[in-house]
């Protein structure tokens, strides 16, 4: 995902160093070169050959290190890099910075660098509630630099409150944001509906399916990395939500018609990819199902279909992409789906073919319009939700 991406990582003198090998680790699995530089007092916290043993480079400390490959190591490093992430961000460290003091090998590349740059405070919580630390990241942030904000946890002080590094799966989230794909989506409003819906038959029982979700979470994390503003109407499933998405949860079948209505019209793109429960039990007065001794039938009412609404109702120049998941006569299906409820793209599959459809991980789907029909190999729900975009990139 990151190959041919540079990430420079500075780390300061802090406990949380401990924890930049796991992300230096991440960062390396998705073939992205990596450089760490360290402070003095870093390398008090953790040896430099942790990272070097993980990157293949010479862990940077000394600003005139004459072992060093290149000519002027802070210049180069500085115009090599795609983004920068200073983690553990020390106060020392984030005063010098907001002041133009460039007095080691990390602080001269940043001040040379025009790439991202990404600061996680980690400190003492008197010590990042000061109103000087505070008014140096806010200086910070009007230079431009992206300040993540430090979790509120138990502190390797003793105290607990905020200043607590994230992990390094929350920061190696932002790196994937700025570098991880080309942002064409940038100022594109894109609605995802994911996952089942449960039409409750009494308090215990529901009616439901398979749907994990999988394949709609993939293609709102795709599209955010991508730069699009991204909304995501989720039904029940036990994945994480991708981050720096606006997530709406949802139970119902109701519940989704009425999230997915209320939030599409000013939408660029709208996905519909949720398998949304066709039926619910029929209401009855007092809310009951009333049924003969020995009947396990359960009367049923069809819900609101919700693509055939945002259809009927489309505002010029959005694009309305459905999913339709066969059986059988999957591409006479699809097609007539596609007509009926006036979409611009269905994504279709056959739910007999091995690798598609519920729980997995792969997808084997046809993109289909009303001007071509598109077969796509088998594929992760990941390269099959960057397929989906790109197809539809090329029709807005």
């Amino acid at each position: 995902m990151l190959s041919g991406k540079c990430v420079v990582i500075g780390v300061t003198g802090g406990v949380a160093a401990y924890k930049m090998p796991n992300l230096v680790s991440m960062l390396v699995k998705l073939h992205a070169e990596v450089h760490v530089i360290m402070t003095a007092n870093a390398v008090n916290f953790i040896n430099p050959i942790a990272f070097e043993s993980l990157t293949n480079t010479k862990c940077l400390v000394e600003t005139f290190d004459r072992n060093f490959q290149f000519h002027v190591a802070h210049v180069s490093l500085a115009q090599k890099a795609d983004v920068v992430m200073i983690a553990p961000a020390s106060a020392n460290v984030i005063g010098k910075l907001a002041n133009g003091i460039a007095d080691d090998m990390l602080t001269t590349t940043c001040m040379a660098t025009k790439a991202p740059m990404y600061i996680a405070p980690a400190m003492n919580t008197n010590m990042f509630e000061n109103p000087i630390l505070q008014d140096n990241l806010k200086k910070l942030e009007s230079y431009g630099k992206k300040i993540i904000a430090p979790a509120s946890g138990f502190l390797a002080c003793g105290t607990t409150g905020a200043g607590k590094m994230p992990e390094p799966a929350d920061l190696l989230d932002y790196i994937l944001k700025e570098i991880a794909c080309e942002k064409d989506m940038v100022g594109k409003k894109v609605l995802v509906n994911a996952g089942p819906t449960r039409e409750a038959i009494d308090p215990v029982r529901y009616i439901s399916n398979h749907s994990t979700g999988k394949m709609g979470y993939a293609i709102a994390e795709n599209a955010m990395l991508r730069g699009a503003e991204v909304t995501l109407v989720s039904g029940p499933t036990s994945i994480a939500p991708p981050k720096f998405v606006n997530v709406i949860n949802v139970v119902s079948a109701q519940d989704m018609f009425d999230a997915v209505t209320a939030n599409a019209a000013d939408k660029d793109i709208v996905i519909l990819s949720a398998a949304v429960a066709d039926y619910r039990p029929t209401e009855v007065a007092d809310n009951k199902i009333k049924k003969k001794e020995g009947d396990m039938s359960i009367p049923l009412t069809r819900t609101k279909d919700i693509i055939a609404t945002l259809g009927a109702n489309k505002p010029e120049g959005q694009f309305l992409c459905g999913f339709s998941m066969e059986t059988e006569n999957m591409l006479e299906n699809s097609k007539g789906k596609l007509e009926r409820k006036n979409l611009d793209m269905i994504v279709a599959n056959n739910l007999k073919v091995a690798g598609a459809g519920f729980g997995t991980d792969t997808n084997v789907i046809t993109l289909i319009t009303k001007e071509d029909v598109k077969e796509l190999p088998l594929m992760s729900k990941k390269e099959a939700a960057a397929a989906i975009l790109d197809t539809i990139l090329e029709r807005i």
